[in-house]
């Protein structure tokens, strides 16, 4: 039995490194995708392996990455160690781009796409308490919010606007649905 790629993309401030923390704490058939990012290590936010541009151009070279591209002016990848765990069977959550996802698609089968959406006034708070812009950043950011996935691609959507477990019930029911 082959383990499912489940992407999980959404705006920045949806809370999908929150969501897929938690699913991942709840349901132990799920493991998180830990990514490789061009940025230090303790710039905060998600659970993540920084590597400088060029030691990330290495390990690229090297084969070290199942997929990676580049999204904001830095570049991410998902390590080749995920193909071995979804060869045993585990289901993996990992935070990609809506660009990536036509090469995670062709990478990956099972392949799945959830989409987390939450109203622009919960996404403008949630921006805003992070701290790490200014607010004509923010708004670019909420202009981009609704932006369509690439032709090809489908997904199902949860909206993350009210709490945390809502949603992770929403998830894991569309994941694991129960059989009567």
């Amino acid at each position: 039995m082959t383990g499912r790629f489940i992407a999980i993309v959404g705006a920045s401030g949806v809370g999908k490194d929150s969501v897929m923390a938690a699913l991942a704490a709840r349901d132990p058939r799920l493991r998180l995708v830990r990514r490789v990012i061009t940025r230090p290590s303790d710039a905060g936010g998600e659970d993540f392996d920084g590597v400088t541009a060029d030691a990330f151009h290495a390990r690229a070279a090297q084969g070290d990455f199942a997929l990676h591209w580049g999204a904001h002016g830095l570049h991410y990848a998902i390590p080749a160690t995920v193909l071995a765990d979804l060869a045993a069977g585990r289901d993996m959550l990992a935070n990609l781009s809506r660009a990536a996802l036509p090469a995670a698609k062709a990478q990956f089968d099972p392949f799945m796409v959830i989409q987390l959406t939450a109203r622009r006034d919960v996404l403008a708070a949630r921006l805003a308490a992070r701290g790490r812009e200014a607010a004509d950043d923010i708004a670019r950011r909420l202009d981009r919010a609704d932006h369509a996935l690439p032709a090809g691609i489908e997904a199902v959507s949860i909206d993350n606007s009210g709490d945390l477990d809502t949603t992770l019930g929403a998830v894991l029911r569309l994941l694991y649905p129960v059989k009567v």
